[in-house]
């Protein structure tokens, strides 16, 4: 992998500072729509825009989420510019940014989507649709049905949407880089938009996008040998976001509604106890550690508390990479107690 400084939260630079631009961008509501701009929630399957000419500078590369900074950097090394500016402490899927943020990414050679209903601000934001670049269009008809989608605010006071059985509103499951294979056809997205941005690049995007499989076909490996010794062993996931995970290495699992910062109500442990008579877990998984009180609650059913970090935004340390290591060691600590 390229040298990459990590210059502020969300940015990511090579050896090249870019130019100041000045540009203005204007909220679908309200605002007309010149002949170049569209609406995302009318673009096409766009992979990205032919080059106007011949350009050896960075690339400026605007994401939706961290795992697709991380591959984009991963590909583009020091020929790219990777800025992902939504905050550290909240969930980018259900980020809105401000006039500004979209004044920015209009002004990016590419914005990476992730598809599959991610980060609903795309769906009124006017951007250049040349330059927008869904990540899962290739494999839309592999996207998960969540059935239907519950909305509701953390303790940090962020809200978050999760597909469940429960809710009233109809959702796709978005979480696909968690099936590594998937990711690897996101990878390949960037890799051929970034090709035709700047072609006289392309072995060095290929170069850096076959060093990005290796890694992710020797992760998805090592998740499926823990999965294999995991069996049909029941698993109980604090969220429903994991559905890729599941399908990809046949979990024998379901899902509640948990915070790993809050302690469980009266409710929920009834809940979780009428599906553990069902479903008698020997794992919970979660998306972040829990605290003392939840982890003490599942223990005393026998089961053990796992941390598997979706990793949707920047981790506190490491990357993308590393933190999905650190899931399968977990995994693995927990198989061999």
């Amino acid at each position: 992998m390229a040298n990459i400084e990590y210059v502020r939260p969300g940015r990511y630079v090579g050896n090249w500072r870019a130019p100041t631009i000045a540009v203005f961008a204007f909220l679908a509501t309200g605002c007309g729509q010149p002949a170049e701009q569209q609406s995302t929630a009318d673009m096409p399957k766009a992979t990205a825009r032919e080059p106007a000419a011949t350009n050896t500078a960075s690339l400026t590369v605007y994401t939706v989420n961290y795992p697709l900074a991380y591959f984009a950097a991963r590909i583009g090394g020091d020929r790219v510019r990777v800025e992902f500016p939504a905050p550290p402490d909240g969930d980018p899927a259900n980020w809105a940014p401000g006039e500004a943020d979209i004044t920015a990414y209009a002004t990016a050679d590419l914005v990476l989507l992730n598809g599959a209903g991610y980060a609903g601000w795309i769906n009124t934001a006017v951007l250049p649709a040349d330059k927008l670049v869904d990540t899962s269009a290739a494999f839309a008809d592999r996207l998960i049905d969540a059935g239907s989608a519950v909305t509701h605010s953390h303790g940090d006071g962020v809200e978050h949407s999760h597909g469940d059985e429960e809710g009233n509103q109809s959702s796709t499951a978005f979480t696909t880089w968690l099936d590594p294979q998937l990711a690897i056809a996101q990878a390949a997205a960037i890799r051929d938009s970034l090709i035709l941005q700047q072609p006289e690049s392309a072995a060095d995007f290929r170069a850096g996008f076959d060093s990005l499989e290796a890694d992710l076909t020797a992760l998805d490996q090592d998740f499926e040998a823990v999965f294999e010794a995991l069996g049909d062993t029941p698993v109980v996931f604090s969220h429903p976001v994991y559905q890729y995970l599941e399908r990809r290495y046949g979990v024998n699992g379901i899902s509640v509604h948990w915070e790993p910062g809050e302690a469980p109500g009266d409710d929920e442990l009834t809940a979780l106890g009428e599906k553990m008579i069902r479903h008698p877990a020997r794992l919970m998984i979660w998306e972040g550690e829990p605290i003392a009180a939840s982890a003490e609650l599942i223990a005393a059913w026998d089961v053990d508390n796992v941390v598997l970090d979706p990793c949707g935004n920047r981790p506190d340390g490491g990357d993308y990479l590393q933190v999905m290591r650190q899931n399968v060691a977990n995994l693995q600590a927990a198989l061999s107690d």
